[in-house]
């Protein structure tokens, strides 16, 4: 948080803001993390990047490099990652010595990924999850940073009882509460899931129950392929739907991998392509890239035999391109 260059960049956002599609009516909990740093984080451990150091004679590396590995993404953090606290502190530590803004995702809620399956997991307990995602906070600390919180865990209700949803409805208020008291400088955006899942009203039924309300946003599209003009229209409906609560929020898009928009398929189909990289505007809050163009979504579509999160450099490389 460099105070030198937060007046340019606090001017800078407020004319990037001045754009947006949706403005949340609520009160933000958090002061404005853009305006604290010079741009958006490149996590120096991502897997792309990795992958590129460890095969410098590869003829897709230079492709790779400077179209994926370098560009701004988020780190995934989870029951792999080891002291949270610590995982997470160091994380946005080294950002910050850089003057620059760290997009974290959490994802570590019980019963993770319970439709699909691909990337199942989470921690053991409801009591489990709230002491990590209180210590994930902690680590943070008044740090500026971007959460986004729990992809896919109100998508998957549907494969859940009432009893499991109003308990994961209770953890993911809790992880909010956590950020609000601890995170100070950290905008939270509890994830929505995409247009071709959900319907919007039901939606914004589940994000109010979960406690969006005292969240800055939502987030959509991640690990997903989705255009970002559907993206928008989704997130608008949803507003539109959370209204009727009293307030509205802003968004986010996962840009990652919707180049080429969706075929309908969410694991690992052929003939995507990379999309915007991040910035400010561009129809929603913020695009972003959470999910790291390559990564597998699991032993499925042109990821065959692979597991979720593993990078795979020939459907990077053909991503860059969109064939």
């Amino acid at each position: 948080m460099r105070t030198s260059v937060r007046t340019a960049s606090a001017l800078l956002a407020g004319v990037l803001t001045a754009g947006l599609a949706v403005i949340s009516t609520g009160t933000a909990h958090a002061a404005d993390p853009t305006t604290m740093t010079s741009g958006f984080y490149v996590d120096p451990d991502n897997s792309a990047l990795r992958w590129a150091n460890a095969n410098p004679g590869d003829g897709r590396v230079t492709a790779i490099r400077s179209s994926i590995a370098n560009t701004p993404a988020a780190r995934w953090f989870g029951n792999w990652s080891g002291d949270i606290g610590s995982a997470a502190g160091a994380y946005v530590g080294r950002a910050d010595s850089y003057d620059k803004l760290p997009v974290l995702v959490a994802y570590n809620i019980p019963n993770r990924d319970v439709c699909a399956g691909q990337s199942g997991g989470g921690a053991g307990s409801r009591a489990a999850y709230d002491s990590w995602i209180a210590a994930f906070a902690g680590g943070i600390g008044n740090r500026p940073a971007l959460v986004v919180l729990e992809p896919d865990a109100l998508g998957h209700e549907s494969c859940m009882t009432s009893g499991q949803v109003t308990e994961r409805n209770a953890m993911l208020r809790n992880a909010i509460a956590q950020f609000k008291a601890k995170a100070s400088n950290t905008w939270v955006y509890l994830d929505a899931g995409n247009p071709g899942w959900v319907g919007a009203s039901t939606m914004a039924q589940q994000l109010a129950a979960a406690g969006v309300g005292e969240a800055h946003g939502f987030s959509l599209n991640v690990s997903n392929y989705f255009r970002t003009d559907q993206d928008g229209s989704y997130g608008n409906a949803v507003n539109s739907a959370l209204s009727s609560y009293g307030y509205t929020k802003p968004f986010v898009v996962d840009t990652s991998r919707n180049g080429n928009g969706s075929d309908g398929q969410w694991c690992n189909p052929a003939g995507r392509r990379i999309g915007t990289p991040p910035q400010r505007g561009g129809g929603a809050e913020m695009l972003l890239w959470i999910k790291i163009p390559g990564e597998s979504d699991g032993n499925c579509g042109v990821g065959a035999g692979s597991s979720a999160g593993q990078f795979l450099p020939e459907v990077a490389y053909k991503m860059i391109y969109g064939y």
